[in-house]
């Protein structure tokens, strides 16, 4: 047998499972013939971690990354970091680490290894993002956006591979519309949800807004995750006396509220930091609902497919037309666009060509 390709995923921690996740699912579904992937993190705290511990793998709690300063030794902690690299004789790092540090990187080119990094997000403010970059062997870009802005036209272009993230399919399936338990609807509702921990960016109160607008007394609103900081509380006071509106808190597992919707709306702001490629919208289509998004960077990937789902971020107006589109259709014209969303999720959106470009991307480092 052919001595495997030893690949390290690189995260600072499992505190949540978004990066996380993706980590996890890349790790599972990776041929283990061909592939030998270790992980590597700063901590075992989190509650995703003991998901992380399922998979088989060897999990090194290393600081595979350093502070800049003290200038004075910084190259001596990155040498730690080299010989890290170099004894455990990783073939590949793909680093899935969030921010611009470039120690990681330096470190493994130090050691000889081949180095990937995903860019997740649509930050691009410090020069370190091009020192992160150059130093790199490839990048993983997530949306067309982040290629366009940061590195067409540069030398850096040639570098760059896009793939977008996957969700499990078989996990995040058709969903027979249900109510789950502590949940009040009635059958004359139209159930919007949106999937999202509260900051600023993600303007659900465009979608609020939105909503108040079509002043239609049968639409229910559903706002599934974290809402404890000053933006979801302030959010949550303000809207307290309108029973339209409901917060239900962080859930992991969210397929039974995908179950009770309509619709579910991403309304993300075009300011502030910007999505990558958000994951809640892709699992709604794969459950076979109908999503509709603002035109930012990471949705638009999402729903280039759906032109006519797509309205001008924080335009309540443009949004409340869009729900009143999809009140107004069939119950069958709404059958047809679900299962168009679902279809194609299956075919571009899915875990097996997320893993599949990966492990193309790894063997052509490799030659």
């Amino acid at each position: 047998m052919a001595k495997r390709i030893k690949i390290l995923f690189t995260i600072s921690n499992f505190d949540t499972s978004g990066s996380g996740k993706c980590v996890y699912d890349l790790v599972k579904g990776i041929n283990r013939d061909v592939f030998e992937p270790e992980i590597c993190c700063q901590h075992s705290k989190g509650s995703y971690f003991k998901e992380i511990e399922k998979l088989d793998v060897k999990i090194h709690l290393f600081p595979f990354k350093t502070n800049y300063r003290p200038l004075v030794t910084f190259p001596f902690r990155v040498l730690k970091i080299r010989k890290f690299f170099r004894d455990h004789q990783f073939d590949i790092i793909y680093s899935w680490h969030w921010s611009s540090d470039f120690s990681e990187p330096l470190a493994a080119k130090l050691a000889g290894v081949k180095y990937i990094f995903c860019k997740k997000a649509m930050g691009w403010g410090n020069k370190a993002w091009i020192w992160r970059s150059k130093l790199s062997t490839k990048i993983v870009a997530i949306n067309e956006d982040m290629i366009s802005e940061f590195y067409k036209g540069t030398s850096m272009m040639d570098k760059v591979v896009k793939i977008s993230l996957g969700v499990d399919t078989n996990h995040f399936h058709p969903l027979k519309k249900t109510c789950p338990e502590g949940v009040q609807i009635d059958d004359t509702d139209f159930v919007i949800v949106s999937v999202a921990n509260l900051v600023p960016v993600k303007g659900i109160e465009v979608l609020f807004e939105a909503v108040k607008q079509i002043n239609n007394k049968n639409i229910k609103v559903f706002v599934v995750g974290n809402y404890d900081n000053d933006y979801g509380l302030n959010l949550k006071a303000k809207y307290a006396n309108d029973t339209t509106f409901s917060f239900l808190g962080k859930h992991l597992d969210v397929r039974p509220f995908l179950a009770m919707a309509d619709l579910f709306v991403i309304p993300t702001k075009n300011e502030g930091r910007r999505e990558g490629l958000p994951i809640a919208p892709i699992e709604a289509m794969a459950s076979a609902r109908i999503v509709i998004g603002s035109n930012i960077a990471g949705v638009k990937d999402v729903l280039k497919a759906f032109p006519q789902c797509i309205f001008e971020p924080n335009h309540v107006s443009d949004l409340a037309e869009k729900i009143k589109d999809v009140i107004k259709m069939s119950p069958i014209e709404r059958e047809q666009l679900a299962q168009a969303m679902r279809t194609y999720v299956e075919q571009e959106l899915s875990m097996e060509p997320f893993i599949q470009k990966h492990e193309d991307l790894y063997l052509k480092l490799i030659g």
